[in-house]
């Protein structure tokens, strides 16, 4: 009788390609300038991603394409948040109840606290030309830098499976 095995190395694989941008554009108004620039055709998905951390949950937006031709998928991922939470003092007496509203940033890859939004590519190997792409997104006055990411040095894998 044979045996098979499965070798765990063959899931760690990764399959995308990422970008990280540096911008004070709003999400919609990054999302546009992309589809202006490149051949595709973002849009706000309804399913954004939700992260769980210590300091609490935050959901960050996401915009999606999928070029059917050329089978690779496009995600602009907001990377930073802000949470609110409310607060009351501990000290309370009857004439006074105060609230205080304290806003966390919460941030998708933590290791990369600095950049506002991801450009992730799936299943890219051959159909895309990344050094063009940065080329073409360079051209946008609002943005302040794109480059790619090591995705080997990323801590937070996890949080890019969606």
């Amino acid at each position: 009788m044979a045996i098979h095995r499965l070798d765990l190395d063959e899931f760690d694989e990764i399959d995308y390609y990422l970008m990280a941008i540096h911008t004070s554009l709003e999400d919609y108004r990054l999302a546009y300038f992309i589809n202006k620039n490149l051949p595709i055709n973002l849009s706000k998905s309804k399913n954004e991603i939700h992260a769980q951390t210590k300091e609490g949950e935050a959901n960050f937006s996401r915009f999606y394409y999928y070029d059917s031709e050329k089978a690779v998928s496009w995600n602009l991922i907001q990377n930073k948040n802000e949470i609110i939470s409310v607060s009351t003092n501990d000290f309370q007496n009857l004439f006074s109840n105060e609230t205080s509203e304290v806003s966390t940033t919460i941030h998708l890859l933590p290791e990369f606290k600095k950049v506002d939004f991801f450009l992730k590519i799936d299943n890219s190997e051959e159909a895309v030309d990344f050094s063009e792409i940065q080329q073409q997104l360079n051209s946008i006055e609002s943005i302040a830098a794109i480059y790619a990411v090591d995705t080997n040095k990323i801590k937070s894998k996890n949080n890019l499976i969606f």
